[in-house]
């Protein structure tokens, strides 16, 4: 890599800007895994990035055997104590990591924009980790979000697929859209069989927070939202892609 990251510090709150929103936890960690599900391979998961391990919970509900990667020491420590569950830690970057299996589902969610060099790690995950047979599920923030078409639209970035300063602080290196999410995995040597997106969304996560806590949105309204975004791929708020394994380089 070429400058050193502080993890730990990638992973706090800064002002004007959390690391993971309520819109995050409560809303988009269960349609994520209700995207996934279908797709599912019984047997191992490896989480690639298990932050505190919100996820990682949702992942316990589908599968006995699961293994995380994370570089944060911090966030393992509290995922251990929040989760309190038979799950194997890694504390390493993808880059140097030594797993000692291969695995019948790899989860990355909301992490390869993080990544220095991206297409190295997708073909670790082809080559190296991947059972053969096996799912990877590759979630990402989406450059074209209505929210952020808004955003350039009021003067507040300057493009999509723009980084914010608040993005780059907790370790944001681009923005992807579908084509270009598409575009690493191949050249990660994987096979795309699904694309899609994940709920229709229009506004800030910040604004998605106060909306959830007034209790203003209902139940039957966020249905409606993760339904018109399996329509209007390109206007979710995260794209994903299940991949396959494909040629070895």
């Amino acid at each position: 890599m070429s400058t050193q990251r502080d993890y730990d510090s990638e992973l706090r709150d800064v002002a004007g800007h959390r690391y993971a929103y309520n819109f995050d936890l409560e809303i988009m960690h269960p349609f994520l895994a209700r995207s996934f599900e279908p797709f599912f391979n019984p047997g191992s998961v490896l989480e690639l990035g298990s932050f505190r391990g919100d996820f990682t919970r949702r992942l316990l509900s589908h599968f006995d055997d699961v293994s995380c990667v994370e570089a944060s020491a911090t966030a393992i420590e509290e995922a251990r104590r929040a989760l309190n569950a038979n799950v194997e830690f890694f504390n390493d970057v993808f880059e140097k990591v030594t797993l000692p299996r291969r695995y019948a589902n790899i989860v990355m969610t909301h992490v390869l924009e993080h990544l220095d060099d991206p297409i190295t790690v997708l073909r670790r995950v082809n080559e190296e980790w991947l059972a053969e047979g096996g799912r990877f599920f590759l979630a990402c923030p989406n450059a074209n979000a209505p929210s952020r078409r808004l955003a350039v639209k009021m003067g507040l970035i300057a493009h999509n697929a723009a980084v914010t300063r608040a993005e780059a602080e907790h370790g944001h290196r681009r923005t992807y859209s579908l084509d270009t999410l598409e575009r690493d995995a191949r050249l990660g040597g994987l096979q795309v069989l699904h694309r899609s997106g994940i709920f229709f969304k229009a506004l800030a996560n910040f604004q998605w927070d106060q909306l959830l806590e007034a209790k203003i949105v209902s139940a039957e309204y966020l249905e409606a939202c993760y339904a018109l975004g399996q329509e209007y791929p390109d206007l979710c708020s995260s794209i994903f892609l299940v991949c396959g394994p494909g040629a070895k380089a």
